[in-house]
């Protein structure tokens, strides 16, 4: 059974946990087990505001209530909201940058996603090098929009796939971790800042 969430923070509008790798953010078609029904069972007034892939480890946070729902939706909408995640990536990166490429879903090989210059939705994501480990890089990355995947199909598309993704790196990479090695480590929301070092 996947780990249970840690709670780090809760008031009486919002509330934060660390969402471990491997749970699902909301339930799924098949599987009902997920942050947000662990979350309910001890809160049961926690609504989603935001999701997580399943394999993403890191800060999720939940409102307390329908309007507090509402306004931290408007501004996850608004990109109001600041998130910077960890990630571990194949080969060596130098210096920080953007990458600024248009996503759309690969539909007939979904979940997946690509990089659709002709269709696809603006995609940005800031990086930054935060150092050099075995051949690999560690990464800060901050998502300037909020497509699904994108970060991992960005850094694919880099040529610097994240380490244990098996969507969108090569069977090497895919293979040299257990688990993605793709963190939410700080979120910046209203007068709140939520930090969370990964474990890898």
């Amino acid at each position: 059974m996947t780990p249970t969430p840690r709670l780090l923070y809760a008031d009486e509008r919002l509330l934060v946990i660390d969402k471990p790798a491997g749970l699902l953010s909301v339930p799924g078609r098949t599987e009902a087990d997920c942050a947000s029904a662990r979350v309910q069972q001890h809160h049961a007034d926690a609504r989603v505001v935001h999701r997580l892939d399943q394999a993403t480890s890191g800060l999720l946070l939940f409102a307390r209530g329908a309007q507090p729902q509402r306004e931290l939706s408007a501004a996850f909408a608004a990109r109001q909201v600041g998130k910077v995640y960890v990630a571990v990536v194949a080969g060596r990166l130098i210096g920080e940058g953007l990458i600024d490429l248009p996503l759309a879903a690969d539909w007939p090989n979904r979940p997946r996603q690509q990089v659709d210059v002709a269709h696809g939705k603006p995609s940005q994501t800031r990086w930054r090098v935060l150092g050099h480990e075995a051949g690999h890089t560690r990464v800060a990355l901050e998502p300037l929009t909020g497509r699904t995947h994108q970060l991992r199909v960005h850094l694919a598309a880099l040529g610097h796939a994240i380490l244990g993704d098996g969507l969108y790196a090569a069977p090497e990479i895919a293979t040299a971790s257990p688990r993605l090695l793709l963190h939410a480590s700080e979120l910046h929301v209203e007068h709140h800042h939520f930090i969370c070092p990964p474990e890898f």
